[in-house]
């Protein structure tokens, strides 16, 4: 499972299109494809993802 995953099947909160977020990790950014709305990721730090 990749961090993309946890995106699948989420709304944007502007427009609401369903499907429409990508991640950008290397500028903690999550952008919907759809409006441009962008939104900060903030990872907890000493926590590990499985």
């Amino acid at each position: 499972m990749t961090l993309t995953h946890f995106l699948d099947g989420l709304r944007c909160s502007t427009c609401f299109t369903l499907d429409a977020l990508r991640l950008d990790p290397v500028r903690a950014l999550v952008e919907c494809t759809e409006c441009g709305q962008k939104a900060h990721t903030a990872p907890e730090i000493g926590k590990e993802i499985r």
